[in-house]
Parts: structure tokens; sequence; C-alpha cells
């Protein structure tokens, strides 16, 4: 298979890319994680209104945009180490951790966020909500934790496409 160095530049430009993209999403998620999910999780339901976008945070928006940025630019990386079986492999690996915590997001956390917004409202009523707000909680820094460990597996892939490059 004939690699050129252009085709390593082009593969190195867009490893950088998703890795910085995912150390940046991991940035805001640890913020979130340390200040402000313990926030609107203290006392339920009065400090859901954290949680409503006109009076908190509102971070729909943001987390729709950049989630989405960030898998453009994993599966760009991916296509563009295609020919670098080992590489394009711990990225697929890597991908599939991400896009399953990502249904787990989707199924999980989003429903939830949605629901305790809505208590905050006064739209729905639901009981046990400590217990659920703390169980919400402690599966984010999981969450969270899988994230950190799909960043840090980058950076390998990244030094090995580096050093490909070099000789």
């Amino acid at each position: 298979m004939n690699i050129t160095e252009s085709y390593l530049s082009r593969a190195e430009l867009w490893m950088i890319i998703t890795t910085l993209v995912y150390f940046l999403m991991n940035g805001a998620q640890i913020f979130e994680t340390a200040v402000l999910v313990p926030k609107w999780t203290a006392n339920p339901p009065d400090t859901f209104s954290l949680l409503i976008n006109k009076k908190g945070v509102g971070l729909k928006t943001f987390w729709i945009v950049f989630h989405s940025l960030h898998e453009l630019t994993f599966i760009l990386a991916i296509i563009f180490c295609w020919k670098l079986v080992g590489i394009r492999n711990g990225l697929l690996i890597l991908f599939a951790i991400h896009f399953a915590v990502r249904v787990w997001t989707i199924s999980y956390f989003a429903p939830n966020i949605i629901e305790f917004q809505k208590i905050a409202e006064g739209i729905n009523s639901v009981t046990d909500l400590v217990k659920r707000a703390n169980v919400w909680k402690t599966l984010n820094y999981i969450r969270v934790g899988l994230f950190l460990a799909v960043s840090m597996g980058l950076i390998p892939l990244l030094l090995k496409l580096i050093n490909l490059k070099q000789n």
C-alpha cells in the first residue's frame, strides 16, 4: 500500500483536530460535572431551576453543537487514517466506545434532564427526586470518565501517527 507524505500529513491534521476538540469537550464536561451538576442536584426540585434556559445555564444547544462537531472530526480522522490499519482499528474501537456512551447519554441522561427541567417549570411532578438526581450525578461521573478514557486513548494513536510520519 502506497502511503505518501501528503496522506500522512492529512491523517495527522485530522488526528490533531479530533484530539483537541475531544479534549475541549472533556474540559467542558469536567467543568459542568464539577461546578454545575453539584449545584442543580443539591436540593431538588428547588435547584432544578438552574436547568431552565431562562433562569439557568441552558446547555442543550451547546452540547448538541459540540458533540456534532466532535463526531464529525472523529469520523474525518477515521477516514483520513483509513490506510493506517493499526491507527484505524484503534480509532474504530474508540469511536465504538464513544458511540456507546453517546447512546447512553441520549437514552438516559438527556431524558432525565428534560424531565428535571419540566419539574422546575411545574409541568411534571415526580417523587424520589433527591435519589434520582444523585443517581444521575453518580452515573455522570462514570460517563465523563469514559469520555476522558476515550480522549486519552487518542494520544497513543496520535503519537504512533507522528512517529510514522517521522520515519
